[in-house]
């Protein structure tokens, strides 16, 4: 078993490839993003971010790379569906990925409790376990490291209802995070280019994950699609 050094080694400098389709979309199927993932691994992937134990598992049949682990999961009455309450990150632990992300925003959790309340007792009851703060905001960042997080995440940066219309991906909020914590700060979220991806390297970024430019075929379309139309 690797130690959280070797992990976070692993992916210095790497891109990290987020596999998943959610239950509407036509690649939902966890031996679809098996086979996707073996093909980032190939292309040269060193991580792969995963959604649901049972994508997990048929990943890691066939990839020996580090997993980043969520469940998406949505309840009633909170906007927080990143592995959201206890019940997903113990499923994510007993299935030993390397990493867990966690919705690290001030949102009201479905339990009704804040990301301060609750994390303390999962780092402390998960000690061995690396876990990523997916923040939107830097007081989210600045509140994650303060907290234990291993690393943080600009993963919902214009996902959130005080987010909205950030230019992705968010580089001063990267620049920023790089800047005043001394921890990984794994850049996510609207990175669509290789220059973007370059970029966000220059910023400081120790790893970045890169999705629906690489594994969701319908939203690529969709894109070249409405440059089609705005051209026309």
């Amino acid at each position: 078993m690797k130690t959280k050094q070797e992990i976070l080694h692993s992916i210095h400098h790497e891109l990290i490839v987020s596999c998943q389709a959610l239950p509407d979309e036509p690649l939902h199927s966890p031996y679809i993003m098996a086979r996707i993932a073996y093909a980032a691994m190939m292309g040269g992937a060193k991580g792969i971010r995963a959604n649901s134990i049972e994508d997990i598992k048929e990943i890691k049949k066939t990839v020996n790379l580090p997993i980043i682990g969520i469940i998406k999961n949505v309840y009633s009455k909170s906007d927080v569906f990143i592995t959201p309450t206890q019940k997903e990150i113990d499923l994510l632990y007993r299935e030993g990925v390397d990493i867990i992300a966690i919705d690290a925003t001030n949102r009201l959790r479905p339990d009704g409790k804040v990301i301060s309340e609750v994390f303390p007792a999962i780092r402390k009851q998960y000690s061995d376990q690396l876990f990523m703060a997916d923040c939107s905001t830097y007081e989210e960042g600045k509140q994650a490291y303060e907290l234990g997080f291993d690393c943080l995440g600009t993963t919902l940066s214009g996902y959130t209802e005080y987010t909205q219309g950030t230019v992705l991906p968010d580089k001063l909020l990267i620049e920023k995070l790089v800047r005043d914590f001394p921890m990984p700060v794994i850049a996510e979220g609207g990175i669509w280019t290789p220059e973007e991806l370059k970029c966000v390297f220059e910023l400081g970024a120790y790893s970045a994950v890169v999705g629906t430019a690489i594994t969701r075929p319908m939203n690529i379309t969709k894109r070249f699609v409405e440059a089609m139309k705005s051209n026309g």
